[in-house]
């Protein structure tokens, strides 16, 4: 077991945008801000909560956790695999199957067995891991539902998931009350107090939901009541450790958003000539035998921005008829997601990234018209705002989380090949 470091919070707010971090007047943040460094990184492709929290929790990029989308198709099983989108996406797919694959199909099946997480990897050298409220949490110990019938899960030993898993009483309030209001970023606040009072973690991923929600609905630069609640959120753990000063004495710190977020003006569905496309906020795949022949079809498609495929075993990138892999170069580290993005086995033969102020319908017709979407190799959709606080400099990709914080421990961290 690895010698006696200081133990580490990893605070992830879902949708933060750098510049609405940067511009942050909330106690807590400035109070991080002014006793860390600071840098914009860059998070993956498709630039979506499940696909990017997956790479927070791996260290990877989807070609290796497998994860490609908030919709997909599942071709073993032939059938759609929809991880929420939007409550009428769910109910397209089928209600129960997609809960259980957002609950627990995605880290017992979807989650390659070959990445391994943070939780994995820092237990396996003896420490003690939690996690509140993030959807990729596979760990080695089994947790058993708070609601009779709903299969258990493998997770940290601290684990607290919507107040359907908890590893130990709390007495915090149920989760999704009124999401609006911020009531999952205060059942996590009510948690993370709890555990800090008990000093009950070595690693803790802290990850707040509900600023994103309240983006969707506000646009990127507007959600500045959902972020005081964040912040709120944030300043329990402080005051549950005697206030900022001591809160920095006992905790090193990692703040991050998943991914950004960029303004919708106009909706469009992707048309594919009759090839099965899964499309959801910012970001599309198509399911083809015909890749170039349907990148080119989407040529005439204002709402398709830079559309991939792969031919030959090479990476091609096209936007309105122009076909050169430069365009990747116009967005952050755009070669290596892309080329991730297309290695994943579970996305599609063609991958399409929005244009600029478009944003694709899902599976029920649903939009975000009027406010925030993500999910494009855009740097609005894909640039993060990443604070460390008693650590190394803070990593250039959110895929740097995972070894940031195992360094940190001493612990060794599996490679996938």
């Amino acid at each position: 077991m690895p010698g006696r470091h200081q133990p580490v919070v990893v605070i992830v707010i879902d949708g933060l945008t750098p510049s609405m971090f940067e511009a942050a007047d909330t106690p807590a943040i400035r109070f991080l801000a002014e006793h860390g460094e600071y840098r914009r990184s860059s998070s993956v492709f498709p630039s979506l909560t499940p696909v990017c929290l997956a790479s927070i929790a791996t260290g990877a990029h989807p070609d290796v956790h497998e994860i490609p989308h908030l919709v997909w198709w599942h071709r073993g099983e032939r059938r759609i695999v929809e991880y929420g989108s939007s409550f009428g996406a769910v109910r397209a797919a089928g209600l129960a199957r997609s809960l259980r694959d957002t609950i627990i199909d995605l880290n017992a099946k979807h989650l390659s067995r070959d990445a391994e997480t943070i939780f994995e990897a820092l237990e396996s050298a003896g420490l003690t891991t939690g996690a509140i409220n993030i959807t990729t949490y596979r760990g080695t110990h089994r947790h058993l539902p708070t609601i009779p019938g709903v299969p258990a899960v493998n997770g940290p030993k601290r684990f607290f998931f919507y107040s359907l898993y908890e590893s130990d009483r709390t007495g915090a309030p149920m989760a999704i009350r009124n999401r609006a209001l911020g009531s999952i970023d205060a059942y996590a606040a009510s948690v993370g107090r709890w555990l800090v009072t008990r000093d009950g973690f070595d690693a803790l991923v802290y990850y707040l939901p509900d600023y994103d929600y309240a983006s969707h609905a506000a646009g990127p630069d507007s959600a500045h009541e959902a972020l005081a609640r964040s912040d709120a959120a944030i300043s329990q753990l402080m005051d549950a450790a005697g206030g900022p000063d001591a809160f920095l004495e006992r905790y090193a710190v990692v703040l991050c958003s998943d991914h950004g977020q960029s303004s919708v003006e106009q909706v469009a569905r992707i048309d594919a000539g009759g090839d099965l496309v899964t499309a959801s906020n910012r970001a599309a795949m198509i399911y083809t035998d015909a890749a170039r022949a349907v990148a080119e079809r989407l040529d005439t498609q204002p709402a398709a921005g830079i559309v991939l495929f792969q031919e030959d075993g090479r990476l091609v990138a096209r936007r309105d008829g122009d076909e050169d892999d430069a365009l990747l170069d116009e967005v952050p580290d755009g070669r290596a997601r892309a080329a991730a993005a297309l290695r994943n086995p579970n996305a599609g033969e063609v991958l399409v990234s929005a244009a600029s102020g478009w944003e694709f319908l899902d599976l029920a017709g649903r939009h975000h018209l009027g406010g925030g979407s993500h999910g494009s190799l855009e740097a609005a959709d894909s640039e993060v705002p990443m604070l460390t606080v008693g650590l190394d400099p803070p990593p250039a990709s959110i895929t740097g989380v995972k070894g940031l914080v195992a360094e940190h421990f001493g612990v060794a961290i599996r490679r996938a090949a």
